[in-house]
């Protein structure tokens, strides 16, 4: 801060708060956007917070909503803050130029984690960057888990997805007072958090409220009720209660997370379960998201979208489970295609493509490709408006990650100084790479062009990360059609067939269960 900076006050529609500058930035941290959600209003849709006198500090950032933390495994490579209290429905604001006649485009963060982990205040996410480079960045909490996605019989689904769109609401209404354009909001997230970006923009409520959306490695999706709704009775069962709304209310908070916890071991999007999702609701969800959106809905959202090359590595490495699923062999191919309801073919063709791949990319590309990438082609397929495909390709400096789930976001946010980006990317990043990726999310909030060509039929996918610089391009190029040869293999004529059989076929099944329990337990293979 210069000698002639006080810190920044901002007088909202809400009420007045207080930042404070940060190396050039205002920042505003921990600002409420809804009411507190427990009390009489747990596991109820949010509720506007009324207006505050005086002058409301914002220079922490508020409580997390309630979360099991990571298991042992994942806790190496992943950080989850948490910062107790009740007032969770909190965002925080990161501005270059805190007055209503800067009009600067702005980007609103949704982080991932499940649907189950993760905050705001994860340091990776940190807007400074964003802001540093002309971009009003805004992050926010949400609910979580059995209090975010609990399906019960007497209340409205989705309540987290309600938090979310409560807090796009709050931002075009107050972003402007922040030096940001509520015409010019971009919608970001990753994981769990794209996929919330896909049924935010599909919700009714939503329209106009939107002008371009970024979704990192999670698809437009709602998630089957029943798969749902077993995840809220099986926890009813281990709590001896019914699976109600007012039940759960009475339950201990942090015995509700235990129980959580628990049950979620037995759910992962590669061998299916009972698992936290979004659902369709006939309100706000009235129908699948991308269904509706490869339908039209959205229109005049531009929409930039990709994955990382190697997403299933971080579902596999912790543990050390990729080189037990290698040597299961034909029975993990045969599991995989059972969860991605494939025949024979399709992994057959994936190992003709890639014959130096061991059993574990096979399997895992095959559940990436099924869950992620099929639908994101789809997705920038049937759109009318400008849509932007990238594939993140640099490998990990940490042993077996690889271009790992959730690799990217040090390099999106710029921050691979960071000690919580090094837990995953490593030690000696290349800045290079920071540069192209980040300067092109900039470019994008700003005016809808990230640097390279619009998704059309030769399905322009700009690479970052996979080769050397060079003067031209950097760390990034834009390839073509990539991945058109293993997603065609979804397209052709597919015969089941049945799994192997021979006379060492019971011992291997055995060995495939006892990774999927161990997988089950340590987490390993849910969404990030």
């Amino acid at each position: 801060m210069t000698a002639d900076q006080t810190d920044p006050v901002v007088r909202s529609p809400y009420g007045a708060v207080r930042g404070r500058y940060e190396r050039g930035v205002a920042v505003f941290r921990g600002i409420p956007y809804a009411a507190p959600p427990f009390g009489p209003r747990r596991f109820r849709p949010p509720v506007p917070l009324p207006p505050w006198d005086g002058v409301r500090d914002a220079v922490a950032f508020g409580p997390t909503s309630p979360k099991p933390p990571y298991s042992d495994a994942f806790a190496r490579y992943l950080s989850d803050p948490l910062i107790p209290g009740d007032d969770c429905l909190n965002l925080n604001v990161w501005t270059p130029d805190p007055s209503p006649t800067a009009r600067l485009p702005v980007l609103l963060w949704l982080h991932g984690g499940a649907l189950t982990r993760g905050s705001s205040a994860v340091p990776v996410y940190d807007g400074h960057t964003f802001a540093r480079d002309g971009v009003v960045c805004v992050s926010i909490n949400y609910r979580l888990g059995v209090e975010g996605y609990g399906l019960f019989p007497d209340t409205p689904p989705n309540p987290g997805l309600r938090d979310q769109l409560a807090a796009l609401i709050w931002v075009h209404d107050a972003i402007e007072v922040f030096g940001g354009d509520p015409a010019r909001i971009t919608l970001a997230g990753q994981s769990a958090g794209a996929i919330s970006i896909g049924a935010l923009l599909a919700a009714p409520q939503s329209q106009g409220l939107v002008r371009r959306a970024i979704l990192q490695s999670g698809p437009p999706e709602a998630s089957e009720r029943a798969k749902v709704r077993r995840m809220v009775r099986r926890m009813a069962s281990r709590l001896k209660i019914p699976a109600t709304a007012e039940a759960f209310a009475a339950v201990d908070r942090d015995l509700l997370l235990r129980t959580q916890a628990e049950v979620g071991r037995l759910s992962s999007p590669v061998v299916g379960g009972p698992a936290f999702g979004i659902v369709t609701d006939g309100d706000l969800v009235p129908r699948d998201p991308l269904e509706a959106l490869t339908d039209g809905a959205a229109p005049g959202v531009e929409i930039l979208t990709g994955w990382t090359r190697d997403e299933h590595r971080l579902w596999l490495v912790p543990g050390g489970l990729l080189d037990r699923v290698d040597r299961l062999g034909a029975v993990a191919l045969a599991g995989a295609m059972a969860r991605c309801h494939c025949g024979s073919e399709v992994p057959r063709g994936y190992r003709a493509l890639h014959p130096e791949a061991g059993t574990a990319d096979i399997v895992g590309q095959l559940v990436t490709d099924h869950l992620l990438r099929i639908p994101l082609h789809h997705l920038a397929d049937a759109r009318t408006e400008p849509s932007y495909v990238y594939e993140f390709a640099w490998p990990s400096g940490l042993p077996g990650l690889g271009a790992c789930h959730a690799l990217e976001l040090g390099f999106v946010f710029d921050t691979g100084e960071v000690p919580e980006s090094r837990k995953l990317a490593g030690e000696d990043a290349p800045q290079e790479l920071a540069d192209a990726m980040h300067t092109a999310w900039v470019r994008f909030a700003a005016d809808g062009d990230p640097g390279w060509q619009r998704w059309d039929g030769t399905h322009p996918v700009r690479v970052f990360g996979d080769r050397a610089p060079d003067a031209e391009n950097g760390l990034a190029y834009t390839a073509f059609g990539p991945r058109d040869r293993e997603l065609a293999l979804w397209t052709a004529p597919q015969t089941v067939t049945p799994s192997p059989s021979s006379a060492e076929e019971p011992a291997r099944t055995r060995e495939l269960r006892s990774v999927i329990r161990r997988l089950r337990h340590t987490g390993a293979l849910r969404r990030q």
